[in-house]
């Protein structure tokens, strides 16, 4: 079992003890059509703490109810139905299980966060097997700890970032799981603001107005196994440290400014077996220090890596550079930091001791590359034989980018041979 499981079953473990711990005593409220008790708020207002609401298949006017004891609510096809006029569930209380709801129909506000889930100070809490149809925010889930957000599906129908919120948010928040979860179309994805010690794995994130996940201030955090497609740009990281983000995929983020990976101020961080294709730029580095890109494949986006100032002590080794029109673009003259042991597709050089490795070092770093970045007009003279004549011209003598800057040790063939295959 691999680390990032083991995180994950450390938090199962801990939420599940934490809501059943008083399962033997609860009770069992049933709600229908039909039933003696028809609505949520009827059956909440009836019950005692840990007791278990089911909710039968059926439609239930639901607007802010709120649950402020212990319980388990579980749907069997019913559908909470706030009829564009606030929020549905709003948690204050530990220990909450959900499961099989629907909720349809919160009502979009431009001076308030309404969510169809409002979650606050909860410790331990699951949410699971849900489903949010065109929701303003989701599930807004605020200074709760110990929790585990899965297998939910939410698709909304944002069309301006002002008019629309995102999918799952934490602030505040502290040892939560979000795995297997599908958000479409929403502002953000997944949206997380001051939170640690959190895994995110297994999510797909698609067409988001904005970012597929966007986190800031958060450190100790886990990303893996997650895909981000077609979103305004997949992921975009600021100003947290200690971040490991592996096997994730960030494909097909197009736009005039946008971003498979965003990485602003970022310390100590291991991005590892990632893809990145066909993406405007596959990772954006702005004062990023002390992270280590190994083992990631880029295909065919724009740029590659795109590094700004304050980048210093970054390793790049083991990547694979797979057909992208720029792979490294670099602002200014110095070079902090280490470019060995690649794969790069362009690099025409030679191997006569058949080691696997070039017998040649590689300037990964294209005059022409440098010229965009000031003057981003120019990008129609790529392919030009003048670009050729320029680029092969800063390589024998390097003046405007970084001389030191190069791979001493490129690689023959592809490094991850499977993802590139797949990739190209």
């Amino acid at each position: 079992m691999t680390q990032l499981n083991l995180q994950g079953m450390k938090y199962v473990t801990a939420v599940l003890v934490g809501i059943y711990a008083f399962a033997s005593e609860a009770s069992v409220v049933q709600v229908c059509p039909s039933c003696e008790v028809t609505s949520l708020s009827a059956a909440f207002a009836m019950s005692s703490p840990h007791d278990t609401i089911v909710l039968q298949k059926g439609t239930y006017p639901t607007v802010d109810v709120i649950i402020d004891h212990p319980i388990t609510l579980r749907g069997e096809g019913a559908v909470l139905d706030a009829n564009w006029e606030g929020g549905i569930l709003d948690v204050r209380a530990d220990s909450v299980y959900f499961s099989g709801l629907i909720f349809n129909h919160v009502k979009t506000s431009y001076v308030k966060d309404v969510a169809a889930l409002l979650v606050y100070g909860s410790d331990h809490f699951i949410f699971e097997d849900l489903t949010f149809n065109q929701p303003f925010f989701a599930m807004l889930i605020q200074k709760s700890k110990n929790g585990i957000i899965r297998n939910n599906v939410i698709h909304g129908d944002a069309e301006t970032e002002a008019g629309s919120g995102n999918g799952i948010q934490l602030w505040h928040s502290h040892y939560v799981l979000i795995e297997h979860n599908q958000v479409f179309n929403m502002r953000d994805g997944i949206y997380l603001e001051f939170v640690s010690d959190c895994v995110t794995q297994y999510n797909l994130s698609k067409d988001c107005l904005r970012y597929g996940l966007h986190f800031m201030f958060s450190d100790d955090n886990v990303y893996s196994h997650n895909v981000f497609d077609n979103n305004g740009a997949g992921v975009a990281v600021m100003f947290s440290r200690r971040i490991t983000m592996t096997h994730n995929l960030f494909q097909y983020n197009w736009g005039s400014s946008s971003y498979g990976l965003l990485l602003k101020e970022i310390y100590d961080a291991e991005i590892t077996d990632n893809t990145f294709k066909q993406n405007t730029i596959a990772i954006n580095s702005e004062g990023s220090t002390r992270i280590n890109y190994i083992n990631n494949v880029f295909s065919s986006n724009g740029w590659a890596v795109r590094i700004a100032g304050g980048c210093f002590d970054n390793v790049f080794t083991k990547n694979d550079f797979l057909n992208n029109t720029f792979d490294i673009s670099y602002q200014g003259r110095q070079n902090g930091n280490s470019f060995d042991g690649n794969y790069w597709s362009d690099y025409t050089g030679y191997d006569l001791d058949k080691d696997g490795v070039g017998d040649v070092s590689y300037r990964p770093v294209k005059l022409f590359s440098y010229i965009v970045n000031r003057t981003p007009e120019t990008i129609v003279l790529h392919r030009s034989l003048f670009v050729d004549i320029l680029n092969f011209s800063e390589k024998v003598s390097p003046i405007f980018t970084p001389k030191d800057l190069q791979d001493l040790t490129p690689v023959l063939k592809p490094i991850n041979r499977d993802r590139s295959k797949k990739s190209s």
